[in-house]
């Protein structure tokens, strides 16, 4: 019986440091996180089945609602004519094998529901990673901020960021290489990142407009002003920016709505 308090003993003594031998390659490893772990939901506003992908930002949901990813834009499927833009199957490919057992998490916007009627949510898979994340740092997806839904847009910046520098996914293909307005020609539809001079900053009675070279003229809604709210948009003038969004050709110029600061970069 001696023998075996003894041995008891050992075993308690011991603890420590077998805790301790399990912990330290968790050290060693140091703070990082699994992918997809950044950007955490903070909460969870409702528990969906998706019954159907349509593309890497959108999905259907069971009882036929659809719903759109908020913070995110993946590239455009052609479901016609069979045109789809540079990654955009592998992107909806990317979510069919992510969403395995057809469960997602929702954080839901301040907006619930877009001018479509599609229901708005930060999509998290069950173990908690961010969808929007993984998407975003594997290059299938870009970052899309439309007010007032704008949380975690930050976050998701700094994991478009990481593939941005890797040249990884979409990063990869020359579409999403700035251009000047001059180079988008016939080419010009569809997401793009445009690289110009601001010439002058104007007003008129419903929004601001930054005239770029090329020619092409940025409109911000003057409903989405209070975004700017940090940036003196009058000392852009002269500044070479880099703007994201959909260019669209009207009367001789290429225009395109800005709604975001974080839609533009500066050099």
């Amino acid at each position: 019986m001696a023998v075996m308090r003894q041995h008891k003993g050992a075993l308690h003594r011991s603890a420590p440091f077998a805790l301790w031998r399990l912990l330290l390659p968790l050290l060693l490893l140091g703070a990082a996180q699994p992918a997809g772990a950044e950007c955490p939901t903070g909460r969870v506003d409702a528990e969906v089945a998706v019954s159907y992908v349509y593309d890497g930002d959108t999905v259907r949901l069971d009882g036929g609602t659809r719903l759109r990813f908020i913070g995110i834009n993946t590239p455009e499927i052609d479901h016609e004519g069979g045109r789809s833009e540079p990654y955009a199957m592998a992107a909806r490919k990317r979510v069919q094998q992510l969403l395995d057992d057809g469960r997602l998490r929702i954080r839901y916007g301040v907006e619930r529901r877009d001018r479509y009627g599609r229901l708005l949510g930060h999509p998290y898979l069950a173990d908690g990673r961010s969808l929007n994340v993984l998407l975003l740092q594997e290059g299938l997806a870009t970052t899309l901020v439309v007010p007032p839904n704008t949380w975690n847009h930050e976050c998701y910046q700094a994991a478009e960021k990481r593939a941005r520098a890797a040249r990884t996914g979409i990063w990869s293909v020359e579409r999403y290489r700035p251009v000047t307005p001059e180079r988008l020609g016939k080419g010009g539809q569809g997401f793009r990142l445009v690289a110009a001079v601001v010439e002058e900053v104007l007003e008129s009675r419903n929004s601001v407009w930054l005239e770029l070279e090329g020619p092409m003229a940025l409109r911000i809604p003057r409903e989405d002003l209070p975004q700017f709210s940090g940036m003196e948009l009058k000392a852009l003038a002269g500044q070479r920016i880099v703007a994201r969004g959909w260019p669209h050709y009207h009367k001789g110029k290429w225009r395109m709505t800005v709604r975001h600061p974080a839609a533009l970069e500066f050099d």
